[in-house]
């Protein structure tokens, strides 16, 4: 997902996901939704005006099933998304799609034994920069890592990491700031 914000499996979102997850293992079709939902994932991600008329509530629905629909049957994306987008419309819930496919995918995550680590730097990491990471976190025992980059110019330089509910930041901003607090404290 591009957002930033680190995804639950606690919410509306995080329940529609294990439900999909479930149906999708017991009807035995889970590695094709798994390439489909993330395929549809990435869709939404690339089309900015599909993400806000899914979030939009002064789009009708039936004018957004028919939409998705269309989307859904173009890019060969199935059944069980087709049945999705279904079911979030008759609950009146759609602009949880993105979500749900973040939580699914979270979810696909977690059942495979991979950690995703959110990693903001203020410039493009390198490909030894990003292994040298890797080779850290292997160390610090997780295991098999799948690194999200993002780019934040005002971090100066340094990095912030995120790993489920741990945040590590030894970015140049932050140590500037702790700086400034202590000679406030200082004075």
């Amino acid at each position: 997902m591009a957002s930033s914000t680190p995804i639950s499996l606690t919410g509306a979102a995080g329940r529609y996901a294990q439900a999909l997850y479930a149906y999708a293992e017991d009807t035995g079709h889970l590695p094709a939704v798994i390439t489909n939902l993330a395929r549809f994932a990435a869709l939404i991600d690339a089309a900015p005006d599909l993400a806000r008329a899914l979030a939009s509530p002064l789009i009708p629905a039936a004018q957004s099933r028919a939409a998705l629909t269309d989307i859904i049957r173009a890019q060969h994306l199935g059944d069980v998304a087709h049945r999705l987008v279904g079911v979030l419309l008759a609950n009146r819930r759609l602009a949880l799609l993105r979500p749900v496919l973040g939580a699914f995918a979270v979810l696909v995550a977690e059942k495979r034994g991979i950690v995703t680590a959110d990693v903001t730097t203020a410039h493009a990491m390198t490909e030894v920069q990003e292994q040298s990471l890797r080779a850290r976190l292997i160390e610090l025992g997780y295991g098999n890592v799948h690194i999200e980059r993002h780019i934040d110019p005002t971090l100066l330089g340094g990095l912030v990491l995120r790993i489920g509910a741990r945040l590590f930041d030894s970015s140049l901003k932050s140590r500037l700031n702790r700086l400034q607090f202590a000679m406030k404290g200082a004075a």
